[in-house]
């Protein structure tokens, strides 16, 4: 056996824990039998697999190099394989050139966008369908594979999937309709990677970085300005609330936007009657001239609600739907995107946005949008943290922020849609707090992102000709 082949299998093997094997071997279903997958147990046996089938061999380490960047370990695609992040986001975008097929990226992508409350919800329809011994104490890895072994679900139909996720996670339900719809315009799985939504630990569970190429319609994006967007900062500035890096937090996000065409205005601590004032005043506006609405609320807040400096709260719904058809006929039709940052400190589980008196069960997730009547062409992103001295200090600002500006300047330029900037956010995100987690023996530090959405084209933003001089 090749020398440097065999230490590079072993240095491999070594590095990689129990969770990322489990990733591993589910995404190779199609490539090794269910059966033989089931029976490893080490990331040693894993590899040998592989080479068994012919998977990977001296010389060609494609594959590996592709499962390396699915489960987020770039220090291993680096330090051994001499690829980066960036050269892997290339690569998957040509037709052919991905091995894990789109279905499989789909339901790997949709595994790790998964809460472990939504985890649990997910158990617990199905307990009418699985026995309850194939459902205790199992991940969504083994729960998947368990639905496709008992024909629950397969690779042309996701029905029953769709049916239990609709209840709690819309957003996923419709990147699954994505897929199906994609899948109908005769484009194979092995010829188009599918850019999914993604969020949690891996950092490139999906192929980060993707920019569609599919026949998707776009939102008009011609307007100089594009649009509005607004920040809304609350620091509360007193000893026992105090928010200091978000005024830097702030900062990347009106350089990025007014690079990419948009008129940014900041208004700092504001109480909950004047947030509220705030949005409803920019929706009374004629936007007829421009393509968009854009708003960022940094503040405090609790489950579905935004804190003012005041400790008054403002219900998130009723933000939302100051930009409904009705309220806002001037942007009938045209995207508006809330990216909303809310901090809770060290103690409680964070929220989503959801009808106030919800107990936060499976079903209130999609509620702020599907609950009133009119309000198309929405997206909410939420990012609510649990343990904000880390995830928010007052020298870097957020890290979610950071993320998604940082990704905005390096996607735009290609054309990628703002879905799936946001999901490699999320991605990132996610693969940080899994870090943190490993470091606090305590495990207190936590942060939740979600997508909400009834856009009903993809949003890629139009960027000005030439380099920015900013960046």
């Amino acid at each position: 056996m090749n020398t440097n082949f065999s230490k590079l299998r072993f240095e491999v093997s070594e590095a990689l824990v129990p969770d990322e094997l489990e990733a591993l071997k589910f995404l190779c279903l199609g490539h090794i039998p269910m059966r033989k997958l089931e029976a490893i147990q080490d990331a040693k046996a894993f590899l040998e697999v592989l080479e068994e089938k012919g998977l990977i061999e001296p010389g060609n380490l494609d594959f590996l190099r592709e499962l390396l960047y699915w489960i987020g370990r770039m220090d291993l695609l680096a330090t051994h394989l001499g690829s980066s992040r960036e050269q892997m986001e290339t690569e998957l975008l040509v037709q052919g050139k991905a091995q894990v097929s789109a279905y499989r990226q789909l339901l790997y992508t949709i595994t790790e966008d998964l809460t472990p409350e939504d985890v649990r919800s997910v158990k617990f329809l199905l307990q009418k369908k699985l026995p309850k011994n194939k459902l205790q104490d199992k991940s969504m890895f083994q729960v998947l594979m368990e639905m496709e072994k008992n024909g629950l679900i397969k690779e042309d139909d996701l029905t029953m999937l769709k049916d239990i996720l609709k209840a709690f996670r819309a957003d996923i339900k419709k990147r699954i309709d994505n897929y199906e719809e994609n899948k109908k315009e005769n484009y194979s799985e092995e010829e188009v990677p599918y850019p999914e939504s993604v969020s949690v630990h891996p950092g490139g569970q999906g192929a980060e970085g993707e920019t569609t190429h599919l026949p998707v319609e776009t939102y008009q994006m011609k307007n100089s300005p594009h649009g509005y967007c607004v920040i809304l900062n609350n620091i509360f500035n007193n000893s026992h609330c105090n928010r200091k890096g978000t005024v830097k937090g702030g900062e990347p996000v009106k350089k990025v936007f007014k690079w990419l065409q948009f008129e940014t205005v900041e208004h700092m601590d504001l109480e909950a009657k004047e947030i509220y004032r705030k949005v409803k005043e920019y929706s009374e506006r004629d936007h007829s001239n421009m393509d968009c609405f854009i708003c960022f609320i940094f503040s405090h807040g609790e489950k579905d609600k935004i804190k003012g400096i005041d400790d008054e709260f403002v219900n998130i719904k009723e933000l939302v739907s100051c930009f409904s058809e009705s309220n806002c006929p001037s942007l009938a039709g045209k995207p508006k995107v809330f990216f909303i940052q809310v901090c809770q400190g060290s103690v409680g589980h964070p929220g989503v946005p959801g009808e106030a008196g919800f107990s936060g069960d499976a079903e209130t997730d999609a509620v702020p949008l599907t609950s009133i009547r009119d309000l198309a062409d929405i997206l909410v992103a939420m990012s609510t943290l649990q343990g904000s001295l880390f995830f928010h200090s007052s020298e870097t600002g957020s890290l979610y922020i950071k993320y998604l500006c940082d990704k905005m300047e390096l996607l735009c330029p290609g054309g990628t849609d703002l879905e799936t900037i946001l999901a490699t956010v999320n991605k990132e995100v996610r693969e940080k707090e899994i870090k943190v987690w490993k470091q606090m023996s305590e495990g207190k530090l936590k942060i939740d992102t979600q997508i909400i959405t009834t856009l009903q084209k993809q949003l890629i933003f139009e960027i000005p000709r030439g380099e920015p001089s900013e960046w």
